[in-house]
């Protein structure tokens, strides 16, 4: 299947807001609209709503009909050029067997989002070949301070051609920023971790561990051959759970051919340490002779990166030099 790239974002476009997973009238319990909307004026974009984005069911959701009629309408609405996703959750791959491919094929256009989105992106990958983005959500740009680095990424993959070579943060944060903006902390980001070294380049599958496990055995999965393997977990991934997660995925037909492996700072309260990591990397037959770096700025931490699933990366692990690039056009 031909991959497809959306068209970038310039200033004037509007940008879409839907709540594939939980609904933001959860996420208005703290409200920071004002500073996200502010953000969004400053870049020359203009934000919309879908329809259904304040439903709640008991699962802090809406139902699977709601949250399908709100991406069918981005998707099919000319006059909007991204798609932005409120927030995460659990619940996004209930969506896939009601979605229209031809539609979202037809009408490529920018989606993002991160975390439980990532069923929906490498579903999208699978069934269509159009590139999204692993990014912030709507809700992230709600972030008053410490939110510098987040937004030079995204607009260096939203408006930009050119590839982005990803650095580490200084320093990196793991608070609960929406609670107390007053209150943030910093910690120093000791860079990343290289794992085994070598040189792949390969088109990107990832996002979030545990949930592109879902979609495992589906029609929704897309192929790991050849691929750079991006993936983060979250605080209620172990090293245990991280290790069978991974390990299932490595199992998977196709996994043999894997070219790389980038994985995302993990969360303080998943009590994952380097030398786990590494114990776990070393017990997984797929990966011998593959470069595997760790460590790095996507995911449930900030700042996270954008990038595209999808997309291409280069990624080179070596005594003098380590480099992720990210080609996302």
């Amino acid at each position: 299947m031909d991959t497809i790239f959306p068209a970038k974002l310039n200033r004037g476009d509007t940008v879409r807001v839907v709540a594939p997973a939980r609904s933001r009238a959860m996420v208005m319990e703290h409200d920071h609209t004002d500073i996200i909307e502010g953000r969004f004026a400053e870049l020359g974009l203009t934000l919309s709503y879908g329809d259904h984005v304040d439903e709640r069911d008991s699962f802090d959701s809406s139902s699977i009909a709601s949250r399908v009629a709100d991406l069918h309408d981005a998707f099919a609405d000319p006059s909007v050029s991204a798609i932005l996703t409120v927030i995460g959750g659990y619940n996004c791959n209930e969506l896939l067997p009601f979605l229209d491919w031809r539609l979202i094929r037809d009408n490529p256009k920018i989606l993002c989002g991160y975390s439980d989105i990532t069923a929906l992106q490498n579903a999208i990958l699978a069934r269509t070949g159009l590139v999204t983005y692993s990014g912030p959500h709507w809700s992230t740009f709600g972030m008053r301070d410490h939110f510098e680095q987040i937004l030079r990424w995204f607009t260096a993959v939203m408006f930009e051609s050119a590839p982005v070579a990803l650095t580490p943060s200084a320093t990196w944060s793991d608070d609960l920023w929406f609670l107390d903006q007053d209150k943030r902390d910093l910690i120093p980001n000791e860079g990343w971790w290289a794992i085994r070294p070598g040189t792949a380049e390969g088109r990107i599958v990832g996002g979030n561990l545990c949930t592109l496990n879902l979609l495992q055995g589906t029609p929704y999965m897309p192929s790991l051959d050849g691929a750079i393997l991006i993936v983060e977990d979250d605080f209620e991934s172990h090293p245990a759970t991280f290790a069978r997660d991974l390990t299932s995925l490595l199992q998977l037909p196709g996994a043999s051919d894997i070219r790389g492996l980038a994985i995302g700072r993990f969360q303080e309260a998943s009590h994952m340490t380097r030398p786990l990591l590494e114990q776990i990397i070393d017990t997984q037959p797929s990966l011998a002779g593959t470069p595997v770096l760790a460590n790095i700025d996507i995911g449930h931490t900030s700042p996270l990166a954008t990038f595209p699933i999808g997309g291409q990366a280069q990624l080179t692990i070596a005594a003098d030099k380590t480099s992720l690039t990210l080609q996302h056009h």
